[in-house]
């Protein structure tokens, strides 16, 4: 039978953790609409851990986009048409949540699947197959839930144990209480007469001497029934330890590690209930067993018998109470991180969960969790568990918050909404550190009572380390901290200790995660792309990539000292090339119509090879976040001499008056996107519509981008071919002899590298812009208004 068929009929408690599977991330109608499809599917197949896989994964995506959206499709009547609308909005959202991250959707259907079953599983009170889907669970998911059935056939079984301890103690009482009524009718005895005494008191005695010998025999027993119980609460104990372990160690750090890359633009780290569940089934464990300890405590207590076992459970019970203990302290974890550029003055949200909140009843008494900002001295001293209490580094407003038990979902967090970094208080820094270097993080503490006030815990969590400006000029090299520190920090690390080299691979991988991330693209920096940096990063001329594999780039390479020969480092340029392309450019890179890293000299031996009118579009080397257009034509100065062109780079200021479309739809110069691709094919489809005809006397102004050394034809209405260039030379531009491909030219228009600066003309336009928005003359228009 399905598994979606037999998880609708659950009930109660695992009915709300099934619901508790779905939500934003994986729509719980996406699961019953395509419930034969998604069990059929080989989701095990795809490799996590293995990046070549994404390819795979994609495919599993797209197929369930159109699964949903034939579903949607096939929605008839009206009925049917509010369920159209519903699954074609669930296709939308799967597409874009995972489109660049699909490794996460193959993911979360695991998990999903895992659960189902594992719920079935546990109502059913044992395993039935579930055909060839349920060959799906990974081997880890396995491991866990076979070895927490181990823990509750143990648990049972000591159960059963301190049942039948329990009843042969109580046995033994009774009996105990025999002898000692046997006790006082033999010296009751002394009070009769001689023959009455003769008569009774061999019978009496027999009896005594019967029940003390089973009493002498019934007490070593019970004595091995309680050492025998300790030996296996020992063995449960260290097989809760090991399974905690594996849950908290392993597991649990290693979505800490995705939450930390996902704040360099990794993929999402992924929900937390699968975690919760399993922490709150140890939770439920552990806290048998310490009960179990508790009551064979009472019975030692009851009838104290001399031997080792007093010494055995002192031990037991403290074991559970560090176990436990562990497992509180470790399930109190940031969900929502803060930023971690952080800039003083403005709002800022977090969220705190406690993942065995609503096993242990903490929230029968809400407790409150306060939040304080502390340097990275501060934080050392905390790991320490040195004194550190009333300490901060600054004042954080809204600062305290209480944790609140939702039933539905039975999570217990605190949402810290509205919070503010009022003021800072930074430290003497070290060497060349900058203010933009210095790392600060938020501590989040509270205290549980536990079990009835049983059991009092102080817990706290720091937060990712965080980086605090005050204007932002700052975020750029607050980023490149944070990015080295998510990038590169190690489990366990002293806080916030990173190293000061890593080798050039491992930090071409941060780039690639963090260029997809920022230009929301799938298109990530390819190899050759890679190379560019590294010669830009090393000062090096080599175009092989293996030179650069065994290279160590320090953080001074990265972000400290500047580029030879520019004012900015290797960082602030390759950042101003993401905010450039994530704002003006996004669709052309995914387009693949933007190069992009490349220099000046790849730029014309590219193009000296092309017909002339070839162009392509490069990132500037001296502006950061800047563009340029690099072109093959004529040499106006030289007959048959062909150069190429570089035009002043375009940077967000220009894109904000005219986009890069419609700057290369006005150079009509331009024919070709390098290799071969012809402009209008690849640009026409972002180009701005024409301007509408004049309406009341008024005509809308139009900037258009303007070469004069490149004066154009326009394109020939009748559908021909424009003409690439106005044969006719113009006398208002002189036409210097002598080039070289980047010559000097004597027109104030161009720079010494031959590029034309646009800023002067740029700003005569934006003068006649502002002139042409005031009403024409009456002799243009007729009467005004």
């Amino acid at each position: 039978m399905a598994v979606w068929i037999q998880a609708q009929q659950l009930q109660g408690d695992a009915l709300h953790q099934m619901q508790s599977l779905y939500g934003q991330h994986f729509p719980i109608e996406v699961r019953h609409y395509l419930s034969q499809w998604i069990e059929s599917q080989p989701w095990d197949s795809v490799d996590l851990e293995n990046a070549q896989d994404e390819f795979k994964a994609k495919r599993m995506l797209d197929g369930l986009v159109q699964q949903l959206q034939k579903k949607a499709d096939h929605q008839m009547g009206e009925d049917g048409f509010l369920l159209k609308i519903k699954l074609g909005h669930y296709a939308d959202q799967l597409k874009s949540t995972y489109d660049r991250c699909p490794l996460e959707l193959v993911r979360c259907i695991r998990h999903i699947l895992y659960m189902e079953q594992r719920l079935l599983q546990e109502a059913n009170s044992s395993s039935s197959p579930m055909g060839g889907m349920m060959v799906s669970m990974s081997q880890k998911y396995q491991q866990i839930s076979q070895a927490f059935e181990e823990l509750r056939a143990l648990t049972q079984d000591t159960e059963n144990d301190l049942r039948k301890l329990q009843h042969n103690q109580e046995y033994f009482i009774i009996q105990y209480q025999e002898s000692l009524r046997i006790q006082a009718q033999l010296t009751s005895l002394a009070t009769l007469p001689p023959a009455d005494r003769l008569l009774r008191e061999p019978t009496l005695q027999s009896k005594r001497a019967t029940v003390e010998a089973w009493l002498t025999r019934e007490a070593n027993t019970l004595q091995k029934y309680r050492l025998d119980l300790a030996e296996k609460h020992q063995n449960t104990l260290a097989l809760l330890r090991k399974q905690q372990t594996a849950i908290l160690d392993d597991e649990l750090i290693q979505w800490k590690r995705r939450q930390q890359l996902a704040g360099n633009g990794g993929p999402p780290e992924g929900g937390l209930d699968v975690l919760q569940s399993w922490c709150e089934k140890l939770a439920e464990m552990i806290w048998q067993n310490r009960q179990q300890i508790r009551r064979a405590e009472h019975l030692r207590q009851q009838l104290p018998i001399p031997g080792p076992i007093e010494e055995m459970l002192t031990e037991l019970n403290s074991t559970v109470t560090d176990i436990i203990s562990t497992l509180v302290t470790s399930t109190f974890i940031i969900e929502k991180q803060p930023p971690q550029v952080l800039k003083t003055q403005t709002k800022f949200a977090a969220t705190v969960r406690l993942l065995v909140g609503g096993k242990l009843t903490v929230h029968m008494n809400p407790p409150q969790v306060k939040a304080t900002i502390v340097s990275e001295q501060q934080a050392k001293a905390l790991l320490k568990n040195e004194n550190t209490r009333n300490d901060s580094s600054g004042e954080i407003l809204n600062n305290n918050c209480v944790m609140e038990y939702h039933q539905t979902t039975g999570t217990l967090s605190a949402h810290f909404r509205n919070m503010s970094l009022k003021r800072i208080k930074r430290s003497d820094r070290r060497g060349a550190e900058s203010v933009t270097e210095e790392k600060f993080t938020i501590l989040f503490e509270s205290q549980f009572s536990v079990g009835g006030n049983e059991l009092v815990f102080q817990v706290k969590t720091l937060s990712l380390p965080v980086v605090v400006i005050v204007h932002g000029s700052q975020d750029n090299n607050a980023t490149a901290t944070v990015l080295w520190d998510n990038a590169f920090a190690e489990a366990g690390r002293v806080p916030f200790l990173v190293p000061d080299k890593v080798m050039w691979p491992q930090l071409c991988e941060a780039l690639n995660m963090k260029y997809k991330a920022e230009v929301q693209s799938n298109m990530g920096l390819s190899e050759g792309n890679l190379v560019f940096l590294a010669q830009k990063a090393f000062s090096s001329s080599s175009i092989n990539p293996e030179d650069y594999r065994n290279l160590a780039i320090s953080w001074s390479q990265f972000n400290r000292e500047s580029l030879p020969g520019r004012s900015f480092t290797f960082w602030q340029w390759f950042d101003g090339v993401m905010e450039l392309t994530k704002k003006h450019l996004k669709p052309h890179w995914n387009d693949g119509a933007i190069l992009g890293f490349v220099n000046k000299q790849q730029a014309q031996e590219m193009l000296m090879s092309k017909p002339n009118g070839t162009f392509l579009l490069r990132f500037s080397d001296s502006e950061i976040g800047g563009i340029t257009i690099a072109w093959v034509a004529e040499n106006p100065g030289k007959t048959g001499e062909r150069m190429v062109w570089n035009l002043m780079p375009f940077t967000t200021k220009d894109f904000t008056i005219r986009s890069l479309s419609d700057r290369i739809s006005d150079l009509n110069h331009l024919l070709f996107l390098y290799p071969d691709r012809a402009k209008d094919i690849v640009f026409s489809k972002y180009y701005t519509p024409p301007l509408s005809k004049a309406v009341d006397g008024y005509v809308k102004p139009e900037i258009k981008q303007v070469v004069p050394e490149f004066t154009t034809a326009s394109p020939d209405p009748s559908g021909g071919n424009p003409a690439f260039m106005d044969q006719t030379a113009s006398p208002a531009v002189g036409h210097p002899q002598g080039y070289g491909i980047y010559s000097n030219m004597g027109d104030s228009m161009l720079d010494g590298d031959g590029e034309f600066d646009l800023d002067d003309t740029m700003d005569v336009a934006r003068h006649v812009e502002e002139l042409l928005r005031r009403p024409m003359e009456a002799q243009w228009s007729g009467p005004q208004s």
